[in-house]
């Protein structure tokens, strides 16, 4: 038997026993992955399933064991209440101008901390403290700030001539919304900085060099050059801001269980109040169900509009 004809059998051999062997099994990839589908089919998608069959039931928390089937009847009796509107408004004005501040106010100090100067190592490690403080902390910090009596908030708004009668700022129907947005917004911002600054520190510099070299200003270097680097992960963060901001409970229930009057009262909030002060959780799960096509929509919107711009950057 010849060198070449052993050389032959023997890869033949080594071959049959890979194909063989269960690391080079067809079922290896699902092996791998049945953990993590088995985690998303029980505390995703079974509870998942559970909410939309309690939506369209009437079931009550005192006795959930019993539920009566009625249809749409939930969703219908929930949109027909102006209460249930005026929630709606509010949780979209919570959601855009959560997103649109944060995102705007952390590529600001993205931008700021971009730059070199004394002590920047330092104040990079203090911007992150808002967004690593948990949410309990956040808000008991803001309810602290804006207290009538003692509160830093208000002594400043007095020193200004801009004081709240009373210094109530979160029993105000009028103040409360903004009050809460300032506490949200105060903690989201830094997560959105940390990310953008990666973002900019990724930018090719030779490109801003040729941008100025041919004469172009700082706004039209950023428009050109850096914005089109960081435009995508300006996306994504939006698309985490809308998500987190239609999930925020603690902190909202914290500083005003949604009042005055539900002047801050977003659909977690209804959500709650349905369940556990109404005791109906056909209805708690009807106003969870119109939340999750929201966020199905705003999902699927984003890929719209990232599938968009890479058919032009193409």
């Amino acid at each position: 038997m010849t060198v070449l004809e052993r050389q032959q059998i023997t890869g033949t051999r080594s071959g049959t026993r890979r194909r063989g062997s269960p690391l080079g099994s067809k079922w290896t990839p699902y092996l791998f992955l049945a953990p993590a589908a088995l985690f998303i089919l029980v505390f995703q998608v079974v509870p998942l399933a559970q909410e939309i069959f309690l939506s369209f039931t009437r079931t009550s928390l005192l006795n959930p064991t019993r539920s009566t089937w009625v249809g749409f009847d939930n969703f219908t009796r929930i949109f027909g209440d102006e209460d249930f509107r005026r929630t709606l408004l509010i949780t979209l004005v919570y959601v855009v101008v959560c997103v649109v501040v944060a995102v705007g106010t952390g590529l600001a100090v993205a931008l700021l901390l971009n730059k070199g100067f004394r002590g920047r190592g330092l104040a990079r490690a203090l911007v992150t403290i808002p967004w690593a403080a948990p949410g309990i902390a956040v808000a008991l910090i803001a309810i602290w700030m804006l207290n009538p009596d003692y509160g830093i908030v208000n002594r400043f708004l007095d020193a200004v001539g801009l004081g709240v009668p009373g210094g109530a700022i979160l029993d105000s129907p009028r103040y409360a919304l903004p009050a809460v947005l300032a506490t949200t917004i105060w903690q989201l911002f830094p997560f959105t900085s940390v990310v953008l600054l990666s973002a900019l520190q990724s930018v090719p510099p030779h490109l801003t060099e040729a941008a100025t070299m041919d004469g172009a200003g700082r706004w039209w270097t950023f428009r050109a050059v850096t914005w089109q680097a960081i435009k995508p992960t300006v996306g994504l963060l939006a698309l985490l801001m809308t998500i987190w901001s239609l999930r925020r409970f603690e902190l909202i229930w914290l500083m005003t269980k949604g009042g005055p009057v539900g002047a801050t009262e977003t659909l977690v909030i209804d959500l709650y109040s349905q369940a556990f002060d109404s005791k109906q959780l056909g209805s708690a799960a009807a106003v969870g169900m119109v939340g999750v096509v929201i966020s199905l929509i705003v999902i699927a919107g984003s890929r719209f509009v990232a599938r968009a711009a890479e058919r032009e950057a193409r």
